[in-house]
């Protein structure tokens, strides 16, 4: 029986080391890594390139590796909610590489299906298109982007077996399945770690190939970015 569960985040993460290239999976606050994150801050390894979607808040997520200057360039998508990255980005601390989303997660998509590019109409004739190859396809021109290289993707899911299968529950189900397998070694924290077997693969999203480590992680915030109310009548 293949067993790739770890007893905690410590031995998950074994490995990790300065300079690193990382994908980290969740969209604001929903479904980040939480445990993964906390120990990357503690072992305050630095330089580090980090693909997200999202920065974090200030406070929160990779907000804490940003406060530690310990992220080097950030390559996102939207990354408006954190004070930091922004004092960082304008005064030139950090390298930032803004990506259309849809761009982002199919180069996330290239990584784990071991293709080495993908074609996107996305930024043709602007300064993103600079210094790449373009093609027409059927009358419409199309950039080349290259698909992501990174040493580990750290996701997070809500039920995982020891085989490594994962089963993400809502808006968690976002950038997490599409950087499972896109590293050299992905790592999922879950919220709930079953026996081989226990989950039904009719629903099961990542199937444990895409996953070498896995396991359980503890003390979720799970924190909203920002929460909306409807105004009292």
């Amino acid at each position: 029986m293949i067993t790739k569960n770890l007893a905690n985040v410590s031995e998950a993460l074994k490995g990790v080391e300065d300079g690193m290239v990382f994908m980290l999976g969740g969209f604001g606050l929903s479904g980040i890594p939480e445990n993964a994150i906390s120990e990357l801050v503690k072992r305050n390894v630095k330089n580090l390139t980090c693909i997200s979607n999202n920065a974090g808040v200030d406070d929160f997520g990779l907000g804490q590796l940003l406060h530690k200057k310990q992220i080097k360039k950030m390559v996102s998508s939207y990354v408006g909610e954190n004070a930091e990255f922004e004092r960082q980005m304008l005064s030139e601390e950090l390298d930032v590489e803004l990506i259309p989303q849809g761009t982002l997660a199919a180069r996330c998509q290239a990584a784990q299906q071991g293709f080495p590019a993908i074609y996107t109409p996305a930024g043709f004739g602007t300064e993103v298109s600079i210094n790449k190859e373009t093609r027409e396809f059927n009358g419409k021109m199309y950039v080349l982007e290259e698909a992501f290289k990174a040493d580990f993707a750290f996701v997070k899911a809500w039920k995982g077996d020891k085989a490594g299968n994962l089963i993400f529950k809502g808006t968690a189900r976002n950038f997490n399945p599409v950087m499972c397998g896109a590293a050299k070694i992905t790592v999922a924290e879950v919220e709930e770690l079953v026996e081989p077997g226990e989950l039904d693969p009719n629903f099961v999203h990542i199937p444990g190939i895409f996953v070498q480590r896995i396991f359980e992680g503890k003390n979720y915030e799970k924190r909203i970015e920002q929460r909306t109310v409807r105004p009292k009548k």
